[in-house]
This record gives C-alpha cells, sequence and structure tokens, in this order.
C-alpha cells in the first residue's frame, strides 16, 4: 500500500490536482467560519438570521445537483472546474470588499448563496475527471481515497486556520481574500491539466476506427444469479421506511448544529472567532475518525451493534454539548458526536444496500438524500430560531432525546434486516478486498459484490477478444488466463503474460471506454467473477458517492462543501 501511494504522488497531473484541491478546500472552510462570523457579530444578525442563511446555502444542491451531473457529462469536466473555481474566486474579491467597507450584509449573504450555486457543480464534474487522470487501475483507490482524506483533512485545518487567523487580525476580509487566492492556485493548477473533452474525442476516435469483430462467444452454461441478491422488492417500504427515520432526524439535527457553533462558541463558551473554528474542527476530525471506524465494521460484522453503538456517541456527544462550559470538552463533545452520526450514516447506507433490491435501490437512495438535505436544512432554520426561547441544554438535549428515538424506531421498524449479516461469497469479499479499491467506501464495496456474477470458462475459451467493445470487469477466482495482442497492420498474436487467482482484467477499455486492447484466453478450466460496467465505474469513477455527501452535510454551516 506504502508503494502504491508512493507511485499516487509520481502521478504529476494527479498529484497537482490533489494539492490544489486540498488548499482550495482550508480555503473554503477558513470562509465559511469567517461567514458565520460576520453573520453573528451584525448589529442586527441573530440566530433567526443565522439559521436561514444556513438553510438558504443548502437550496442550491437540492435544485442544481442533478443539472451538475448532466454539464458533467455533457462538457469538459476541466473546463467546467475551472469556470467554477473562478467564478467562486471573483465571488469570494467582491464579498471582502464588501466586507472590507462594512457593507449592508444582504448583499454578502446573496454572494454566498450565489458561490454555493456553483459550488454545485465542483461535486459531479471533479467525480467524473478524477478516472480519467489515473495511469493504471492500481491508482483509482488510493486516488479517491486521497481525494476523500485531504477533504477531510481540509474541514479540520481549515476551521481552525480561520479562527486563529481573524483571532489575530481582528478582521474577516483576510479570510475571503485567502478563500480566493485559494481558487486562484487551483486554476491555475487545472489549466495545465489534460482536457477531458480530448480524451473522449480520442476514445471516439479509437471505437470508429477499431477493426470490427464478432463477439466472443458466451459460455455454454447460463450464468448463475448475483452472489448477493436483497430481499423482495415488495419488502423494500419496510427497510427504506426506518432508514428515513433516521436519517431524516439526523439530518435536522445536525442542520442545526452546524450554525449553533458559532452560537455556542460566542455566547455560551465566550471564545468567539478561535473558539467557532476550534468546534468546526471538531466536527472535521470526529467524521473523519468515524468514517475510519465505520470502514472497519460494516464488511466484517452484523450492523444491528454498529447502528445502535453509533447512535449512542452520537447522542451522549450531543448531549454533553449543552452541558459543558469549557472549549475542550465541547470539542470533545462534538467530536464525538460527529463521530458517532458517521457510523450511523455509513452503516445505514450498507443496510440500504443489503436490504432494498437492486430494482429499487437507485430510486431508495434518491429517496433518503433528498429527505435527508430537506430535514438539513429545515434544522439549520428551526434549531437556531428555538436556541432563544428554550436555551441552548434544553434544546440539545431534546436533539439528543430525539437521535436516540430515531434510532430505536429506525432498527425496530428495519426488525430482523438491522442484525443480517452481509451475504457476500468468500469469492466476492477476496474481490473487494483487493488493493486497487483501497479508501473506497466500504459501503459501495458491498454493493458491487452483491452484483458480482460467477461465470466458468473451459480451458481455450475466448473471454474477451481484441478489438471487441468493453462491457464489463473480471475477476480470476481460480485458473489461469493468457493475455494477447495482435499488431493492428498484421502479423501473428503475441504474448503479454499470464494471470492467476485474485487478478483483475478488463478495467482499462471501461475507464477510457475503448475497444478492448488485447485478447484474453483461459488457459485452463477458470472460475470468473464478472462486474458489469456500469457497476464497476459507479464503484470508482464517482468519488466518495452518497456516503461523503451525507457526512458532508454535518460539517458547518454550509451544508456541503464547496469542495
Amino acid at each position: 500500500m506504502l508503494r502504491t501511494y508512493r507511485a499516487l504522488l509520481g502521478n504529476g497531473p494527479l498529484a497537482r490536482l490533489l494539492a490544489g484541491e486540498f488548499i482550495s478546500a482550508i480555503g473554503d472552510w477558513l470562509y465559511l467560519v469567517a461567514l458565520l462570523i460576520l453573520v453573528y457579530e451584525r448589529p442586527d444578525a441573530s440566530p433567526v438570521l443565522l439559521g436561514i442563511v444556513g438553510a438558504a446555502r443548502v437550496l442550491p444542491y437540492v435544485f442544481l445537483s442533478v443539472p451538475a451531473g448532466i454539464v458533467a457529462d455533457r462538457y469538459d469536466r476541466r473546463l467546467v472546474l475551472l469556470g467554477t473555481d473562478l467564478a467562486r474566486g471573483t465571488i469570494m474579491l467582491l464579498m471582502a470588499a464588501l466586507v472590507a467597507v462594512d457593507g449592508p450584509l444582504l448583499p454578502i449573504v446573496g454572494l454566498a448563496i450565489l458561490a454555493t450555486c456553483f459550488s454545485a457543480f465542483f461535486g459531479p464534474a471533479i467525480g467524473a475527471y478524477l478516472p480519467r487522470l489515473v495511469r493504471d487501475e492500481s491508482e483509482l483507490g488510493p486516488a479517491n481515497s486521497a481525494w476523500a482524506s485531504l477533504d477531510s483533512l481540509a474541514f479540520a485545518v481549515g476551521p481552525a486556520i480561520g479562527g486563529a487567523i481573524i483571532l489575530a487580525t481582528g478582521g474577516l476580509t483576510l479570510a475571503f481574500l485567502l478563500n480566493a487566492a485559494s481558487f486562484v492556485i487551483v486554476a491555475f493548477v487545472l489549466w495545465r491539466l489534460p482536457s477531458s473533452a480530448a480524451q473522449v474525442r480520442q476514445d471516439a476516435t479509437a471505437r470508429v476506427s477499431a477493426p470490427v469483430r464478432e463477439p466472443a462467444a458466451p459460455p455454454e452454461e447460463t450464468p448463475k444469479q448475483p452472489t448477493g441478491t436483497g430481499v423482495a422488492a415488495s419488502d423494500a417500504l419496510r427497510p427504506l421506511a426506518g432508514l428515513v427515520v433516521i436519517s431524516a432526524v439526523g439530518g435536522f439535527v445536525f442542520g442545526g448544529l452546524g450554525v449553533l457553533t458559532v452560537v455556542i462558541a460566542t455566547d455560551i463558551l465566550h471564545q468567539g472567532a478561535a473558539g467557532t473554528g476550534a468546534l468546526n474542527a471538531a466536527i472535521g476530525i470526529g467524521g473523519l475518525v468515524g468514517a475510519l471506524a465505520a470502514g472497519v465494521l460494516v464488511l466484517r460484522r452484523r450492523l444491528s451493534a454498529p447502528l445502535v453503538a453509533g447512535g449512542l456517541a452520537m447522542v451522549v456527544g450531543i448531549a454533553a454539548l449543552g452541558l459543558t462550559s469549557s472549549l475542550a470538552l465541547a470539542a470533545v463533545a462534538l467530536a464525538a458526536a460527529c463521530l458517532g452520526s458517521s457510523i450511523v450514516d455509513i452503516v445505514s447506507l450498507t443496510l440500504l444496500q443489503r436490504l432494498v433490491p437492486d430494482a429499487a435501490r437507485g430510486r431508495a437512495i434518491g429517496v433518503i438524500e433528498t429527505m435527508s438535505i430537506a430535514a438539513y436544512a429545515a434544522g439549520s432554520l428551526v434549531l437556531p430560531i428555538a436556541a432563544a426561547p428554550l436555551g441552548l441544554p434544553l434544546l440539545l438535549g431534546a436533539c439528543a432525546a430525539a437521535c436516540l428515538a430515531s434510532i430505536a424506531g429506525g432498527v425496530v421498524i428495519l426488525g430482523p434486516g438491522a442484525g443480517r449479516e452481509s451475504t457476500i461469497s468468500p469469492a466476492a469479499a477476496r474481490f473487494v478486498a483487493l488493493p486497487v479499491f483501497a479508501g473506497l467506501s466500504p459501503a459501495r464495496l458491498e454493493a458491487a459484490a452483491m452484483r458480482l456474477r460467477p461465470e466458468d470458462r473451459p480451458a481455450g475459451t475466448v473471454i474477451i477478444r481484441q478489438g471487441d467493445p468493453a462491457d464489463r470487469l473480471y475477476f480470476i477466482v481460480d485458473g489461469t488466463c493468457e493475455v494477447s495482442q495482435t499488431d493492428p497492420a498484421g502479423g501473428p498474436a503475441r504474448r503479454l503474460r499470464t494471470m492467476g487467482p485474485d487478478e483483475l482484467f478488463g478495467e482499462i477499455g471501461l475507464l477510457t471506454e475503448a475497444p478492448r486492447s488485447a485478447t484474453v484466453t483461459a488457459t485452463t478450466d477458470t472460475d470468473l467473477l464478472t462486474l458489469e460496467g456500469a457497476d464497476f465505474l459507479a464503484l470508482v469513477g464517482s468519488g466518495p458517492g452518497l456516503t461523503s455527501r451525507l457526512l458532508d452535510l454535518h460539517r458547518g454551516a454550509s451544508a456541503a462543501p464547496a469542495h
């Protein structure tokens, strides 16, 4: 693994992109701390206004996520990223100018919402662009892992730096200027990276000019059923209802907490900007540790215990946050709450993938994502308003009780499904344990494992043929295969290598959308697992995906990161 990550650093374009986005992400989180403080310190500000701002900044993601995905699929992703960064950098300069002259609050908030509109296009674009920069399949998982880890690290670092800068300089203008500078840096990096449109044109040309060959003959036996099948479609509503309850209540509570950090730091702890930065950094640290803990849990044991344990950590952390008067203890409490929330989110997604049948899974994820974002927006608005009449201890105690009730109710609604073990086979478990997938979401890996189909190929069978369209990924469970290639100018085929158990093939054609570059023939009776191309691209080509987005909803008042 260390060799893999060292090799990742040797991929210049990919390393530059990750470094640039890390710097920009730090600037984003620094700016968010400044924005919260700016809104709350104005003479006409109140927790009500803070809640309105927090909720308003969520809505662009609700309305623009689908159009953003269409844009990312239709246009050069590098230019989409470049355009959004330049637009947001310009907006940051305008906000800095307004802050410097003590301008009215309404235009500043309007510009913040406009910046979020551009941010909605970032996730789909980079998720689709990142696989274009890897040199081979060994860099796919580490690239996704590095991106997600650097984003989490930036969330822990950015708010702390933001609080320290604001405290040291006594002004907010510098935070906006630094974020603008970070956008300039990443725009410069993007300008020097290869165009995804050029790659798409190259792939299209390759498809047109490739020799037309007859498809490889299918195996005589009918493929067996997938290694994991979920449950009957008629039973999908019950687990979905239980998971919606858990997700909606958690989103509502953490939507409010993201906004209330500035209220807690300023009015309760009397720590101002430094306290706001420290609390937001605690959110990032807790979320990162929780994600790592969930990664250990979800593929190795029944999920009822991790779900309850994560819920208890979340409840204890939220309740303790309302009772402490120490910044250090408040940071620990908030980190514990976010650690538990991360575990609950990831375990919930894994349960959805296990319990909801494949035919309904996409719609189920869409329902949960929509409910979570809507609940987050509602919590961002309602909880700051309720803080004044109820007081923070009572309010956070009620939030803790609501989370406890949602976990208990969700487990009851899920029924025996909450304790259901993973149905993936031992061979599929070997597939998801490959180093190439290091760092990918365990829930996403399990979903892919449940879509694997076993195939048996007798010795001498051509599995894929040079020039054929790339349609699926292959994993060798047992047996050996020979890879050969024919020069397009003619001549005999030349043998390239021999593959054995626990090796993959067929991924390059899927990533580049190009025809098969070589022929693979079974040299012995070979047992395979196959994964359809769309499922493979969903596994490695979309970034951290839903789990990361739900975690991001719990990171500060922005509701989702600008990067």
